[in-house]
């Protein structure tokens, strides 16, 4: 079974801003505005250094993420990139996770709101808080359901306050900052560290959340990475300077028994009105996370519904708005239930190791995909110093999940399984037609073909779409064309008898009368452009006929002495009223050859199917038709 055909595409409505704006958001809430205290009582002043070391721990799977989301910008994000490099069972796991991990983080940050709706409102319950953070949102499920766009344009207006209040913050508690607050340093030796390294990780786990909506980012290659780039920049400096000044400035002990630290700060540096700015903003702050959450979380379940490993009724996409309703519908409502039935520290804990297992596959997903060769993996960002980055972040992962202690271990333990009888249960049973990149990496060891996947067609599909390649006449001419894949090597004139074999029915000429045609045209002038490139193109009699054949030898056909091993050849037959459109078709090979990586694709091409794609996907010039 193919993937599923959506009801309707999703809308490309988010730009750089709306990014940088998710991004940004997604970060900024219980991280900044509660984990401080918490992290402090963990290791003292270093704390500080937890939080940059978090950060900087994030970014093999922040490169790895934006190297997937490039080459694949599809709604799902890490569920999408897990199924296509690691099968449809691994799949599941990362699309049930990240969804957990999304609406879990979402509604601990509404949680969170709670202590700072206090601190405005004094006289609440803990159960009125709780429903003031559900009303909270079903106002955000509301936003999402008109569309990525509103959700986007009011994220951008509530992170853009949220961080103009954070400078007025550091600014105004800069010249507070005693020096003696910072001593000693570290409290609780390396293992106090690494434990306030585990709990504040999860402050950066909504660094990457953008890629779920990656199918609704107008031009993804450029938008996703620099947006994520600049957020990650940003957040990492505010977190940094935040919780500097906030050290410098409060009283040790009552740092590490408080949920508001900010408000602790703020109160030492510009009073009680900013006490009050500071809860405004945190307000400002939980609500963007949860408007982030939403509206990346609710896409993982429409991901997963259009490859039949939930239920169909989640691809439902509203043809006006474009937003996918059901599943907008069900995150919230999993998320108001977690709300007003759980805990705040059981979910920081549970959404940091669902997050730290999402950050270890998706550097294995790097990993697989490029181990693959598949023709059409073709990111427009690649990771740097590939695998070593990966890898430092697949240990990173490990180690801190193991910090997080045997509980969480068994909790994700327990989620796995969970996980993988629901795909045995529910979705084992369909017959999956496309492969996983893992195949591909088993065929290249095997040194054989195991499979007829889609996965090479569907990245081509996908790349088309996120470079907005719109077919011309030389590409309907290369879907339809002969592609031969040779062996060699080859005389000029066996490949021209079996160049004629091909083409003698498709332009009505004999076949003996082709090949004479062919070998003296190349006796009049060699079509051997380049050692390595022959373009033979001969005129027939005839009207509005045009044929193209393509053909790699791997082991070079001989058609001059400067030209003895010739392995790309383009044959050209046309008949006179087609000689523009010849001239035509010479410059998009031209053009097609050119290309810095051409001929190491030509060479890796594993098929027929990828040779054409490699002319299909290239950067040329199109001319509209």
């Amino acid at each position: 079974m193919t993937q599923a055909t959506q009801s309707a595409n999703l809308h490309r409505h988010l730009g750089l801003l709306d990014v940088f704006c998710i991004s940004t958001g997604a970060m900024i809430s219980s991280g900044l505005f509660i984990l401080p205290g918490i992290a402090f009582g963990l290791t003292g002043p270093a704390m500080c250094i937890a939080y940059l070391l978090a950060g900087l721990l994030t970014i093999p799977a922040l490169l790895s993420k934006a190297e997937l989301a490039t080459a694949m910008p599809k709604a799902g994000g890490v569920y999408f990139y897990i199924d296509r490099s690691m099968g449809p069972a691994m799949g599941t796991l990362g699309g049930l996770a990240g969804w957990f991990s999304l609406s879990f983080k979402s509604a601990f940050a509404l949680i969170g709101m709670g202590a700072f709706i206090a601190l405005l409102l004094p006289g609440l319950t803990d159960m009125e808080l709780r429903l003031a953070a559900a009303g909270c949102c079903v106002f955000f499920v509301l936003v999402n359901l008109l569309g990525a766009k509103h959700a986007g344009r009011l994220q951008i207006v509530m992170v853009l306050g949220l961080l103009v209040v954070l400078l007025i913050y550091v600014v105004a508690g800069i010249e507070h900052v005693n020096p003696d607050n910072y001593t000693p340093f570290q409290t609780s030796g390396n293992e106090g560290l690494l434990a306030a390294i585990g709990l504040v990780f999860v402050s950066f786990g909504g660094l990457t959340k953008v890629a779920s909506v990656a199918e609704e980012v107008h031009n993804p290659g450029r938008n996703l990475v620099l947006g994520m780039l600049l957020a990650f920049v940003v957040v990492l400096g505010f977190y940094g300077a935040v919780t500097f000044v906030t050290v410098g400035i409060v009283d040790g002990e009552a740092l590490a028994a408080t949920l508001t630290p900010l408000n602790l700060g703020a109160e030492v540096s510009m009073g009680a009105g900013g006490v009050a700015m500071v809860a405004i903003a945190a307000i400002l702050a939980f609500v963007s996370t949860a408007n982030a959450g939403i509206l990346a979380a609710s896409r993982v379940p429409m991901a997963m519904s259009r490859d039949h490993l939930l239920p169909s009724s989640f691809d439902h996409v509203d043809e006006r708005r474009g937003t996918p309703t059901l599943a907008i519908l069900v995150t919230g409502g999993f998320m108001i239930a977690v709300i007003l039935l759980l805990d705040l520290e059981g979910l920081v804990k549970t959404a940091s190791t669902l997050k730290l297992l999402l950050f270890l596959l998706v550097n294995v997903a790097v990993i697989v995909m490029r181990e693959s060769r598949i023709q059409n993996y073709r990111p427009s960002f690649k990771s740097p110093l590939y695998p070593w980055v990966q890898i430092a972040g697949i240990l990173a992962s490990i180690v801190l999940i193991v910090a997080m202690g045997s509980l969480q271990i068994l909790l994700a333990s327990s989620f796995v399984l969970a996980s993988f009888a629901w795909y045995f249960v529910y979705a084992r049973k369909i017959e999956f037609e496309r492969t996983s990149a893992l195949i591909h990496v088993v065929e290249r060891i095997a040194g054989r073909d195991l499979s007829s996947g889609t996965l090479g067609s569907e990245l081509s599909d996908i790349v088309r779409e996120r470079d907005g390649i719109a077919e011309d006449r030389f590409d309907r001419l290369a879907r339809e064309c002969i592609v031969l894949d040779l062996e060699g090597p080859k005389s000029l004139e066996d490949f021209v008898d079996q160049v004629a074999e091909h083409l003698t029915q498709r332009v009505d000429v004999p076949h003996q009368e082709l090949v004479e045609q062919l070998l003296e045209r190349e006796r009049e002038t060699s079509t051997a452009l380049t050692p390595t490139l022959a373009i033979p193109h001969v005129v027939m009699d005839g009207e509005a006929r045009f044929e193209m054949l393509v053909a790699r030898c791997r082991n070079g056909v001989h058609f001059t002495d400067k030209a003895p091993e010739v392995k790309t050849i383009f044959v050209l037959v046309g008949s006179p009223d087609e000689r523009n459109f010849h001239l035509q078709a010479l410059m998009a090979i031209a053009q097609i050859a050119q290309q810095e990586d051409f001929a190491k694709r030509w060479k890796r091409a594993a098929s027929e199917d990828d040779l054409r794609d490699i002319i299909l996907l290239s950067h040329r010039a199109r001319r509209s038709s």
